[in-house]
């Protein structure tokens, strides 16, 4: 599993899944939202502004990248 560093306390979920390099932009994240396709830390996630902390675990199409 990768994990992919943040330099502050928390991010939004959004913001993750852009940095991760999952989407291009924060306008992509919904539709994979909508579709039930990304969870955190195994339950399916439709909140783009959820906020993530270390250890958290995002997968998205059977990758998984925790926060660091």
């Amino acid at each position: 599993m990768r994990e992919l560093a943040i330099s502050t306390e928390m991010i939004r979920l959004g913001q993750f899944l852009k940095l991760a390099g999952a989407v291009d932009s924060g306008a992509d994240v919904r539709p994979l939202l909508d579709d039930g396709l990304v969870s955190v830390n195994g339950e399916v996630e439709t909140r783009r502004g959820r906020q993530l902390h270390r250890g958290d675990v995002v997968t998205l199409d059977d990758v998984s990248v925790r926060v660091g």
